[in-house]
């Protein structure tokens, strides 16, 4: 009866919204010229009277033809624009009757002296080679805070929900200021805090290139966002500070603040958050903190921590199931020292208390091994992040550019955790460190207007070390004539890495380009990892086939080349990467060394076919080297119940990879389709020989021949001007298979099958009204000597009303159904509601923000592998009502 009267509330909110949006008024006629000639492309605006905000906006087809909605009512201006031709402009009265509205429109010819035009573009897109820009104000809808919240309303921009954004299928490179750039693929922290309220432009860079010099010469696919301010946004401190705190919930508070000065020689930008509700404020940290992608020499080089507590959550946002207390301060500046010299200096503290709480049974089933285990688990983790960072950039003349960039980092995390484990009470503690320093250095050199000379170098030095202690002994099998009563571990993990690298590229004729790179690398790991029997406090063994003193280096001297060779509409472009290695792994006092040698080729074409349609495909054959993690050969406890090891040996994994791409449409446009297909086969792969029982696992790496997968991902993204709505379907399809070994069994076939679909539904009303409808399914499927899957369900609702300038009102809805969980647990519900009221417009405003007002406590999930099936219930933050001010100067 509950859960019936939840689905009609939603039902009934989001049907008397519905009403509200189509009670509109359709203005719509025919645009000739003085001989009765239809003018195409015609610029049609509507704007309240005597104000400046644009309610609708349109085109002239080819047949002169035009329609606008609107749900407005009041004294408006219809006018219509286009060149050669006298501006025409009409007031109009719209009531709250629902009609249609015809103006036949026609326009005198206006002939211009192309010496002295001035064209003045209110069009709320306009694109620009390779630029487009939108006009903030023809998309704002009134109710957005922060960028983030309106980068979601721009037509072929997606926003996902940990803030990651696209353009169509890809990740932006980073998000600017006028041109400038903060935080690089960090921009999150920006994206989630900044205010939305100064911007006056958002600008899509096509074909972006991070270095000036390579602009016109690479070929690039990377996008990045630019936000232009507003004049009165610049050259002065401005900022907001947003405070709030819990109405009948328990100390609940969250204190925000902005502030910055985008001046024409220096920016500044500074941000300070503090919270216990959940809200994440930075996205991923590690995005700020190292580098990914391959654009430059050590990127992708990190080193990898041995063990951690188990922290993982549901699929929900990350404020429902996030126990946290987070203070955050971000000082960020860009320094215009000369017209030649720049700094970019970022310092950036977090702290932050993370609690999470989940009980799970787990039945586990393998070569005749049934057992059942329970676990009531509390984790607490108290982690400090300092991360600094220095960009100084010189332009040494024209054509020449020397950048350096420094990085520092150092991290804490404390995490302890409460396990009642069957019927053990087991408490864990590990302590983890991280010291990071990166140098990166990029010498450019611009030889011509087609050729680049690029000289980089890198180093890199990481320390990981760790410390864990449990308090249990659950390992009497494994050590039988042991008298322990804990067990404890110590790991010592560090990596260096040192690197030089020459590029060039060379656009030839026809738009042929040639790219050379040779370098070398050298990385260096050690890993220590000690595993202690205890007494207490007291060590009382230290077992031989449990500790690891590795030191592995491996030194890759390559030469890549790739060529570039487009003739009419098709691009065909040949890549072959040649490696010598020169590895050494020292075990103990034992040291071997190994010289090999292989090339890495790549071919592949883009073909566009037409404006409207591309295909891309391309095939890979890759050799890949071995990592420390994978190379080690002794036991490391990983956690509570698990001991890993490596293959103890050198290895180079082979794999080859086919790529297909069809793109229909641009993604800018009404109608954007685009299919991906991935077929790889992996010739060698890493494996395991796994012994588990019900107290503890043994999992060893093995080398195993011929692993396939094959990834079909389609996308449809079609805009309806009739109901000013965007509507996407998303599909994608993945079988795999691998092979494994589990308590001495024969080597193990496993298939698994995922098959995920999903649509959505998102209006762009210019009115009272707006909303953003939608739903996914997601199946799985394993099969092993049995077959085991299950299909579960995500919905969400989500409404806008803006009464008007002052007042606003926001609900988001979501469902979450399990196939495989009981019917009285199998699905849920949550209610958020934000509302907020404007006293002073721009400078004073009071909200009131509710989370999880049907107070849903527990939420349990189902999953499965090829050797168990789970079901999990988690802890969430309870229903919270949140009174918010927010001030701006």
């Amino acid at each position: 009866m509950i859960l019936a009267r939840k689905n009609s509330f939603t039902l009934l909110v989001f049907a008397y919204g519905l009403s509200l949006s189509f009670s509109q008024t359709i203005l719509k006629g025919k645009i000739v010229d003085e001989a009765n000639q239809p003018i195409s492309n015609t610029n049609i605006i509507l704007k309240p009277e005597n104000a400046a905000n644009i309610v609708a906006y349109g085109y002239s087809n080819t047949e002169g033809l035009y329609e606008l909605k609107t749900t407005k009512t009041g004294n408006f201006v219809l006018s219509f624009s286009t060149l050669n031709y006298e501006t025409i402009s009409l007031p109009i009265l719209l009531s709250e009757k629902e009609t249609t509205l015809e103006n036949n429109i026609r326009l005198k010819y206006q002939s211009i002296e192309l010496n002295e035009v001035i064209i003045a573009s209110d069009r709320p897109i306009v694109i620009k080679k390779d630029t487009i820009v939108y006009d903030v104000k023809a998309f704002a809808q009134g109710n957005e805070e922060v960028v983030e919240d309106l980068l979601k309303k721009i037509p072929g921009i997606t926003v996902e929900s940990d803030g990651t954004i696209k353009i169509g299928n890809q990740e932006v490179e980073k998000v600017m200021v006028d041109y400038d750039d903060f935080f690089e693929k960090g921009y999150k922290v920006l994206t989630k805090n900044m205010p939305s309220s100064p911007l006056e432009k958002i600008e899509v860079l096509q074909h972006y290139s991070n270095n000036k010099h390579l602009k016109g010469i690479e070929n690039s696919n990377k996008v990045a966002l630019n936000l232009k301010l507003k004049d009165d946004a610049k050259r002065h401190w401005f900022g907001t500070v947003q405070t709030g705190y819990g109405l009948a919930s328990e100390n609940r508070y969250e204190v925000k603040s902005n502030v910055m000065n985008f001046g024409k020689k220096n920016k500044y930008y500074f941000l300070t958050s503090l919270n216990n509700i959940g809200e994440d404020a930075t996205g991923d940290v590690s995005n700020l903190i190292y580098s990914y992608g391959d654009e430059h020499i050590g990127d992708n080089e990190r080193n990898s921590t041995l063990m951690s507590l188990d922290a993982s959550v549901p699929q929900l946002k990350q404020k429902r199931v996030n126990f946290n207390n987070a203070e955050l301060v971000s000082l960020n500046s860009i320094f215009t020292l000369s017209k030649k010299m720049k700094l970019k200096a970022l310092l950036f503290l977090n702290k932050d208390e993370n609690r999470f709480f989940r009980n799970s049974f787990q039945s586990f089933f393998a070569n005749n091994t049934v057992f059942e285990n329970t676990e009531n688990y509390t984790l607490q983790k108290n982690i400090l992040i300092g991360f600094g960072k220095l960009d100084f950039n010189y332009d040494i003349s024209k054509n020449k550019t020397l950048q350096v960039v420094s990085k520092l980092n150092a991290n804490s995390d404390k995490s302890s955790s409460n396990l009642l484990f069957n019927d053990d009470l087991l408490n864990e503690r590990l302590t983890s460190k991280n010291q990071l320093i990166d140098e990166k250095i990029i010498f450019t050199n611009k030889l011509t207007s087609s050729k680049v000379f690029l000289l980089y170098g890198r180093y890199i030095n990481e320390k990981t070390p760790q410390e864990y202690q449990l308090n249990q002994f659950l390992y009497a099998d494994l050590f039988p004539a042991s008298t322990a009563n804990a067990v404890a571990q110590i790991n010592e993990n560090k990596m260096s890495f040192y690197g030089v690298e020459a590029h060039l590229l060379d656009r030839k004729e026809k738009g042929n380009l040639l790219e050379l790179k040779i370098g070398n690398q050298y990385r260096k790991d050690v890993l220590n990892s000690n595993f202690q029997l205890k007494n207490d406090a007291l060590a009382i063994e230290e077992p031989s086939l449990f500790q690891n003193k590795t030191s592995y280096s491996t030194n890759n001297l390559y030469l890549k080349t790739k060529y570039n060779l487009t003739f009419r509409k098709t691009t065909v472009f040949s890549e072959i990467n040649f490696h010598q290695l020169f590895n050494a792994l020292e075990k103990n006092t034992s040291t071997t060394k190994q010289n090999p040698f292989f090339i890495n080729p790549k071919i592949g074409l883009e073909w566009l076919v037409n404006t409207k349609n591309k295909i891309q495909a391309s095939y890979a054959l890759n050799r890949t080297n071995a990592s420390m993690l994978t190379i080690y050969d002794g036991y490391i406890h990983a956690g509570f119940r698990s001991f890993n090891k490596g293959t103890g040996n050198f290895n180079q994994l082979d794999a080859s990879s086919f790529l297909f791409n069809y793109t229909l449409g641009n993604w800018g446009e009404k109608f954007f389709a685009n299919t991906f297909v991935l077929y790889t086969k992996n010739h060698d792969f890493f494996s395991s020989n796994s012994i588990i029982s019900q107290n503890y696992a043994l999992a060893e790496q093995i080398i195993i021949k011929d692993r396939a997968s094959l990834t079909i991902a389609s996308n449809f993204d079609r805009y309806f001007k009739s109901i000013a709505s965007n509507f996407k379907i998303k599909i994608s399809g993945t079988k795999s298979n691998y092979k494994n070994v589990v308590n001495n069994s024969d080597m193990r076939e496993v298939t698994n099958y995922q098959f995920n679909y999903g649509l959505e539904l998102r209006s762009g009303f210019r009115g009272l009204f707006n909303y953003h409808i939608g739903t996914k399914w997601n199946f799985n499927e394993i099969e092993t000597t049995i077959k085991n899957n299950f299909t579960d369900n995500t919905s969400f609702l989500d409404l806008s009303f803006v009464f008007n300038n002052r007042f606003n009102l926001q609900l988001q809805s979501e469902r979450y159904y399990f196939g495989n969980l009981d019917a009285k647990t199998n699905t849920y519900y949550f209610l958020d509601i934000e509302t907020k009221y404007t006293v002073k417009e721009n400078k004073l405003s009071f909200s009131l923000s509710g989370n999880n007002l049907f107070n849903t406590a527990i939420f349990r999930s189902y999953s499965i592998s090829d050797i168990s099936t789970s079901k999990t219930e988690y802890r969430l933050q309870p229903r919270y009502v949140l009174l918010k001010m927010e001030f701006r100067f």
